[in-house]
């Protein structure tokens, strides 16, 4: 007989009709309890890295219900199980004793005074919310409580019902009701505390803190007794218990990182969760206090927000985040901004990028000389933060002082798409547009950066420092985003290794920190001196156009430390100033983080050579010379263009050709000669600079150095001419340098002698729209000759 035929003929006799009934039974029995028991929305909860509570934001149903939490503190799982179910670890999901208690009170009583539920019978009527009270509903928790201790552990059943337990008001769960009503976490709760929120669950709508306080004191003291008599507590624990005082009005939850919980519950589906950070909440908090103690500074200058990362080099994770600053009572001036992810402009806070850039690709050594005078790009007109100019000045003093006109020239050099494309791949996410939309400008705060990316790309230059000086290599690996979730660092770890170049060596990384020690702004007030610690910090400010933002970022081989300070409205302060709003607040928290030994020199990255101690390049053959590290790239670049060999009268006080004097009695001396434009700034700073001699008179022309250069306008430049309030069209004041300032210099334009000037070679004009050549003559003779164009007079 076929099987399928012997099954029905089995199915039609009684056992086997009782069998399937069985069956159906079991198998409903096992199907009936749900996958997962509760489908709460949940508070979206952030910690630090040690499980510290930084903040909670309240669940969709305006509940305070944290996430499932797995552990149960030993002393409220003690009470609870005093108080609830006393054999709780020893029967199946329902106790036969307490049943038969709870029927003969209610019979006795002649009304419903006691259910006979077990913990793990009341986790099932929690989670099948909306479910009356009556015997049907009784037998159902009774049957899904036994199947539940099938699946779950004691351990997992107590951990439901602590998480999901009503505790009073629109509170839910042991953790939202240990921070609400005592202000910390349910591990750190005392005896007498664990017990009176093992209490509140069996009445939550009675009996909650605040009131009735009477009748919360005497079952909790009840409880503590049935703790003693079971030997969980001793007797002095039990009496000093029943002193404590009960909670009252509930407490405000922790917001340690406001800004940074709201992005963390908006990133990849964070929403309702915990959420493990990397914070570090002793040292949020004390950075927090920095900042609020400066914000009180800052606002007797109506400068109302600011922002402060702390990241750790080695690993990029973020050790404290201060998105904005607290509010101001009854004000709103955007302090719920995060203004770390905000987009700001940068200031000067890029050119250490540039620095390392040139260094690394060899266009410059450490202190070659870049030109530092009035300069003119076309409309763009670059200015010195002090509107005083050096002629010239060594790169590593240009960027340590900040100042702007060489920083152009360097990115003219470098090339903007270069820097533009660099910026990029270090990991400035907001430079989006193209290159030639920024221009110059993009050094100078043309461009918009985020906190976060700089502090994460300022990092990931001394990541890869660090690991040169440890293992001898590079890896691209080391440049990528600071991260704040504990989770995020399995991204990292995983990554499949880039080994090879870096997008800066070494040794251009180490000479860009060692400038960045030296920076200062001796043109401003140097009261940041009082704020550096005596550890050594690479560190860099910057102020954007019209005072809106004001940056400090600094680092060790350990940390770094990013500040913003300004108004997130983007409204301008006079003052708001880096140096002064933000550095301050740098190295205070500087202060707070453990000293480090300075970077390690690369010098496998680097050689000992022969420089110009004038204008630091390679040494030429006729520089005054000194020995100097500098980075191998930088072995390809140009030697010194500024010493000539003159050929001196036996006075050494004209210039001479043998047209003139006998090449025996001249004199051969070695001279540092820079662009006239250069040099009539440059003496003034260097009082030992010495200008090139005259020629002598009678001596034909030779190879003659020109003595004069146009400071404004350039050659071939045009020139917009604006009208003055007066309704008249305005002036151009046409500058030129001459080496020997005393000289006569006779000025014409178009062929129309003009004047003449002396000491400072100025002359305002106003020619009329076009094309014009101006002509210059000295009393030597010496004529210079440049074109340019009006193109907006009177319009």
């Amino acid at each position: 007989m076929p099987a399928k035929e012997r099954i029905l003929l089995i199915l039609k006799t009684r056992k086997g009709k009782a069998g399937l009934l069985l069956l159906i039974l079991l198998a409903w029995y096992w199907l009936a309890l749900p996958s997962t028991l509760f489908h709460d929305p949940q508070s979206t909860v952030l910690e630090d890295s040690h499980g510290i509570l930084l903040g909670a934001r309240i669940a969709d149903d305006g509940q305070w219900r944290f996430p499932y939490n797995a552990n149960v503190p030993e002393k409220f799982s003690k009470a609870l199980i005093q108080y609830e179910d006393r054999h709780f670890f020893h029967h199946p999901g329902f106790n036969p004793g307490s049943i038969f208690r709870a029927f003969r009170q209610n019979l006795k009583q002649k009304k419903r005074v006691s259910g006979g539920s077990t913990i793990s019978m009341q986790v099932i009527r929690l989670s099948r919310k909306g479910k009356s009270r009556n015997l049907y509903q009784k037998l159902v928790e009774f049957f899904l409580a036994t199947r539940m201790e099938i699946t779950y552990s004691k351990k997992e059943i107590l951990a439901l019902y602590a998480s999901h337990a009503p505790f009073g008001s629109n509170v839910v769960g042991l953790d939202a009701a240990s921070w609400r009503y005592f202000g910390r976490s349910p591990d750190r709760l005392s005896w007498a505390e664990s017990a009176t929120l093992a209490i509140l669950p069996n009445a939550p709508s009675l009996i909650y803190p605040g009131r009735n306080q009477e009748k919360l004191r005497l079952k909790r003291n009840r409880l503590l007794d049935r703790l003693l008599a079971a030997g969980e507590i001793d007797r002095q624990t039990c009496e000093l218990g029943k002193e404590e005082p009960l909670p009252g009005k509930p407490h405000i939850l922790p917001d340690e990182a406001p800004q940074l919980l709201n992005r963390a519950a908006a990133y990849q589906g964070q929403k309702g969760k915990r959420i493990c950070s990397t914070l570090d909440a002793t040292l949020q908090d004390r950075i927090k206090t920095i900042v609020e103690k400066h914000h009180k500074r800052l606002l007797g200058n109506e400068i109302h927000n600011a922002a402060v990362l702390v990241l750790d080099i080695e690993t990029g994770k973020t050790l404290a985040y201060i998105g904005n600053t607290e509010p101001e009572p009854g004000k709103d001036f955007g302090n719920d901004v995060d203004v770390v992810m905000a987009a700001r402009s940068t200031g000067s806070i890029l050119k250490p990028f540039l620095y390392a850039g040139m260094l690394n690709d060899g266009l410059i050594l450490p202190n070659t000389l870049v030109p530092d005078i009035p300069t003119q790009f076309g409309a763009y007109a670059p200015q010195n933060f002090s509107e005083s100019y050096d002629g010239a000045v060594p790169a590593k003093r240009a960027l340590a002082r900040s100042l702007n006109v060489p920083a152009v020239k360097l990115l003219q050099q470098y090339r903007i798409e270069r820097f533009h494309d660099l910026l990029q791949k270090i990991g400035l996410t907001t430079i989006t547009r193209p290159a030639d939309n920024y221009g110059l400008t993009l050094i100078l705060g043309g461009a918009e950066a985020r906190l976060w990316d700089l502090a994460g790309a300022y990092a990931s230059m001394a990541r890869s420092l660090n690991r040169y000086n440890t293992e001898g290599r590079y890896s691209r690996n080391d440049y990528h985003p600071a991260w704040f979730l504990a989770d995020d660092s399995l991204r990292y770890r995983k990554a499949a290794e880039v080994s090879g170049t870096s997008f800066f060596d070494a040794a251009s990384t180490w000479i860009t920190f060692e400038a960045m020690v030296e920076v200062n702004r001796p043109d401003e007030d140097a009261s940041w001196r009082d704020y550096i610690s005596s550890s050594k910090i690479a560190w860099k400010t910057g102020t954007s156009f019209g005072f809106r933002d004001g940056w400090a970022i600094g680092l060790s081989p350990r940390f770094v430390v990013a500040v913003w300070t300004g108004n997130s409205s983007g409204e301008g302060r006079p003052g708001l100033i880096g140096v002064q709003t933000a550095a301050p607040i740098l190295f205070e928290v500087f202060g707070q983080l453990p000293q480090t030994p300075w970077f390690k020199k690369p010098e496998q990255e680097m050689q000992r050579i022969t420089v110009c101690k004038e204008s630091g390049c390679k040494a030429g053959e006729y520089c005054d010379k000194e020995q100097m590290w500098v980075q191998k790239a930088g072995l390809h670049s140009l030697p010194c263009p500024y010493h000539r060999l003159l050929h001196l009268d036996k006075d050494e006080k004209y210039r001479v050709t043998s047209d003139c004097e006998a090449v025996a009695n001249m004199k051969h001396v070695p001279w540092f000669i820079l662009p006239p434009a250069q040099e009539w700034y440059y003496k003034r700073k260097n009082a030992g600079y010495k200008s090139l001699p005259p020629l002598k008179p009678g001596c034909g022309a030779g190879n003659m150095l020109h003595s004069m250069e146009f400071i404004y306008p350039k050659e071939q430049s045009k020139i917009y001419v604006p009208i003055e309030l007066d309704g008249k069209p305005g002036q151009t004041i046409f500058e030129v340098a001459h080496r020997k300032p005393g000289t006569i210099i006779y000025w014409h334009l178009d062929d129309n002698y003009l004047g003449s000037t002396t000491g400072i070679h100025q002359m305002a004009l106003a020619p009329s729209e076009g094309k014009h050549v101006i002509t210059l003559v000295d009393e030597f003779g010496e004529s210079l000759v440049q074109a340019f164009e009006i193109i907006g007079k009177g319009k």
